[in-house]
């Protein structure tokens, strides 16, 4: 989280990242906007109705967006031996108004593996193992500073003591029920869980600016003369 935060500072008025975790693959499928991520009939079903935009708010077409979450048992696919084929997670890419929607389950909190070290140092610390529930999602294009982020679901016992450290108040977010219009546009249930959200992307320049800006005042702080180069502080020297 340290190194994201630093290397992918946002504008005030941009989503904030996220880590990446371990689960994220290369292999999702790429599906067209609107369809269901998921092979998981346990779940609880849920509609995300989300766009994308720049930071003046003008919606951002043929962005790639990644999105993957853990089953209703809490584990990704990639963590069962007999995994056939991708679930629960996609690629999809934003249409010419930002936007992009897809069928999923609900998000649910689950413990991450702790049969080895990591489980060792959690008790050593008097620590749990467990994530709230959330969703992951990834951003790309051309021009644009990449996007890591997740949405946790508001309300979840673990909100304020992610094993991981990864929850940011911006990226709480509450879930609706959809309405009888919003049903029958999108062809789902009525009452279905909705989760609606608008992603604001940086600009790779928004995001290289800031980052030098923030490099030579953590400098200054110090009470270092440096002077950047490639964007990496070096002692002034002249």
């Amino acid at each position: 989280m340290l190194v994201d935060s630093i290397d992918h500072p946002k504008p005030p008025n941009c989503t904030q990242g996220s880590v990446l975790g371990p689960f994220h693959t290369n292999d999702a499928p790429h599906l067209p906007i609107g369809s269901s991520i998921t092979t998981d009939d346990a779940g609880e079903p849920i509609l995300a109705l989300c766009t994308v935009c720049d930071s003046s708010g003008r919606p951002l077409s043929g962005v790639k967006v990644d999105v993957w979450e853990a089953d209703s048992a809490g584990h990704y696919d990639v963590q069962y031996a007999n995994r056939q084929a991708p679930s629960g997670r996609c690629v999809m890419t934003s249409d010419v108004d930002g936007g992009f929607w897809f069928r999923a389950i609900r998000p649910v909190s689950y413990p991450v593996p702790d049969d080895g070290p990591v489980g060792r140092l959690l008790g050593l610390l008097k620590r749990h193992s467990s994530r709230p529930a959330h969703m992951h999602f990834m951003f790309e294009k051309q021009g644009l500073d990449r996007l890591v982020t997740t949405l946790f679901i508001r309300g979840d016992k673990y909100e304020t003591s992610d094993v991981v450290f990864g929850v940011k108040s911006s990226l709480v977010v509450d879930l609706d029920r959809i309405d009888k219009k919003t049903a029958v546009e999108y062809g789902v249930p009525e009452g279905t869980l909705l989760l609606r959200h608008k992603f604001v992307l940086a600009s790779a320049r928004e995001t290289e600016e800031l980052r030098d800006k923030n490099a030579m005042e953590a400098m200054e702080r110090l009470g270092l003369k440096t002077k950047l180069v490639d964007h990496l502080p070096v002692p002034d020297l002249d």
